[in-house]
């Protein structure tokens, strides 16, 4: 049973290692014409199959200059060996570079947008904090103002846990203002960090990676 089971594993694994090996890629010459048999005699049953599309071989014929293939879609016929390589054309990958750089650009604005939105949050809060630093205050000379002119000591005392107690409140709210300033400034750092990071990506990306992968220019080959 474990016999019957390692061969049948061994056979898929070996059939999409050589699936993987017949994959190949029409070169940069645009609109390969596809035909019904192995020659330029046979009729063209597609004309049209353009650079960077991936292909699966077959076979090839005996002098090895043209391959039977299947796209992606299931179209099948014969092709030139020499329209064929192994890696997806540079042009194909310049354009997937630019799609990638693109949607890091995107990425970028709309992080600048919460950032901006984090600002002026951060911007309210600390107002929403100097608004109670004051109110506490107040309430301090207050507190001082009833200990000096009132008489009563049991209203004097009623009065001074009232204030304390409010005092105390307004303390717990001052921290918690703080604590989330602090948690904002925080978060603001970070996202500038992200995003100086995310610029110095987009530079590397455009000024190493996309001149490398820029096709050579070729000479215009005719039909096959």
């Amino acid at each position: 049973m474990r016999s019957t089971l390692f061969l049948v594993l061994f056979s898929l694994l070996f059939a999409a290692a050589a699936q993987a090996q017949n994959v190949r890629y029409v070169s940069d010459k645009q609109f390969i014409p596809l035909r019904s048999g192995a020659g330029s005699d046979y009729r063209i049953i597609h004309r049209g199959i353009p650079s960077g599309t991936r292909l699966t071989i077959a076979r090839t014929s005996g002098d090895g200059e043209w391959a039977e293939i299947t796209t992606e879609k299931g179209t099948t016929g014969w092709i030139r060996t020499q329209y064929l390589m192994q890696d997806l054309p540079a042009q194909n990958r310049v354009d997937a570079a630019e799609k990638r750089a693109a949607e890091a650009v995107a990425k970028s604005a709309a992080l600048s947008e919460e950032l901006a939105a984090l600002r002026a949050q951060s911007t309210e809060l600390e107002g929403r904090l100097n608004s109670s630093g004051s109110e506490l205050g107040s309430v301090t000379e207050e507190l001082a103002q009833l200990k000096q002119i009132s008489g009563n000591a049991i209203q004097l005392d009623i009065d001074n846990r009232r204030l304390v107690e409010e005092s105390e409140n307004l303390r717990s709210d001052v921290e918690m203002l703080e604590s989330e300033n602090q948690r904002l400034q925080d978060k603001l750092e970070s996202e500038d960090f992200l995003n100086g990071a995310l610029a110095v990506l987009l530079g590397v990306i455009i000024t190493l990676v996309v001149p490398r992968l820029w096709p050579k220019r070729r000479k215009s080959s005719s039909w096959a």
